[in-house]
């Protein structure tokens, strides 16, 4: 599967609502949300005057809607944690932002129907819920398991009820759901599933730990890296800053990119305890 070819657009915010602790902001993006796939990226340049010079800002996409009043659109499901994502949830509507997209990897859906899992961790989980869409048109069972450090960081409870043939949430304050992290309950829920597929929108250490367990488990797992994690500065692969150890076909360690190669990955290829670093066997 090639990567998804991406195209700079000017867009603006249509609207920025609240969703606990995070944003959900829509943006017109004319030809962008067209070319959309479940796991892709948009990169935007934030910030007002001269920010289309900046390196601009990886964002994975929650959905896309290609038609509307308004044109294309896209929503993100934004934390707004640094500068530019606080510029971006305090934009008026209206507000002019250069979008670069759709870019990157993005998941693979089944060719038959299959029981399928998909692992969620706070706003990264935001993802999951268009591919569960397209896994649901395909006839494929959906079980979604969503975790977060309370009950404000959650995202998209309320939907994954209406949408999924079961749910399972998990708090690591327990004021909702099992008190715990994700990866505590997913060994039971994939035999009790009998999943053969595993999807994850999550950091670093929980797509780590859902990919082992998924290995033990027998399934196949697909992970979708976030921008957080592993920084994506230019979003099409050219300043080479998202490398990251993966495992070939071939059996050798290659380093890919990860705004291209990814953001999403199988699993049972990243060399997860490598990131951040060159090990001596990559080519």
């Amino acid at each position: 599967m090639s990567a998804a070819g991406g195209g700079r657009v000017e867009g603006e915010v249509l609207g920025v609502k609240r969703a606990g602790a995070h944003h959900l902001v829509t943006l017109v993006a004319p030809g962008v949300a067209e070319r959309f796939r479940p796991g892709t990226l948009v990169s935007l340049a934030l910030g007002g005057p001269m920010s289309d010079r900046a390196v601009g800002s990886a964002f994975p996409i929650h959905r896309a809607r290609a038609t509307g009043v308004h044109g294309g659109t896209l929503e993100l499901v934004v934390t707004a944690d640094d500068a530019p994502t606080r510029w971006l949830v305090a934009a008026p509507a209206g507000t002019k932002v250069g979008v670069l997209g759709p870019l990157g990897r993005p998941f693979a859906l089944p060719k038959e129907p299959v029981t399928c899992v998909l692992v969620g961790e706070s706003a990264l989980g935001a993802p999951l819920f268009s591919l569960a869409e397209r896994l649901r048109e395909r006839d494929c069972a959906v079980h979604m398991l969503l975790g977060a450090a309370d009950d404000a960081h959650l995202f998209g409870v309320l939907e994954a009820r209406r949408a999924t043939r079961g749910l399972t949430v998990t708090t690591e304050d327990g004021s909702v759901g099992i008190a715990g992290v994700p990866t505590d309950v997913l060994p039971d829920l994939l035999a009790r599933a009998g999943a053969e597929v595993v999807y994850a929108a999550a950091g670093v250490g929980t797509l780590h730990a859902v990919a082992r367990i998924a290995e033990q488990h027998g399934a196949w797992c697909q992970a979708m890296l976030s921008p957080r994690d592993v920084p994506m500065p230019c979003g099409t692969g050219l300043c080479q800053g998202c490398t990251l150890p993966v495992v070939g076909e071939d059996g050798v360690t290659h380093m890919v990119r990860a705004c291209t190669e990814g953001p999403v990955v199988r699993g049972d290829r990243v060399r997860w305890a490598d990131l951040g670093t060159v090990p001596e066997d990559a080519r």
